[in-house]
């Protein structure tokens, strides 16, 4: 009897195909520089790009805030405004809304 050659199997005795799908899973999943690891290191790259830039519009935001600090209008606006400091001969009165106020949850 003759076993009937199976037309699925052909390509597996070609050693070339063999080698060469071996060396695309190895590439693609187990080597040091998988497929998998590149797309890991490309979502950090571009988590650290975004993280860039948002660094680089704070820096530009702190520099208009310096700028605006080296003349005495805007110190003293600040020192005001963070600090509630004031001239011997006035009066500060703070005022809070209601809905600026925090609250606790037992209310």
């Amino acid at each position: 009897m003759k076993l009937k050659k199976n037309k699925y199997l052909k390509p597996f005795k070609n050693v070339y195909l063999l080698i060469g799908a071996v060396f695309i899973v190895w590439m693609l999943f187990f080597d040091a520089n998988s497929w998998i690891i590149h797309s890991e290191l490309n979502e950090e790259i571009d988590d650290l790009e975004n993280e860039k830039e948002y660094y680089k519009k704070e820096i530009i935001k702190d520099k208009k805030a310096l700028k605006e600090l080296e003349t005495a209008n805007g110190l003293e606006k600040f020192a005001r405004e963070k600090y509630y400091m004031k001239y011997d001969n006035e009066e500060i009165y703070i005022i809070e809304y209601e809905d600026s106020l925090k609250t606790n949850a037992d209310d």
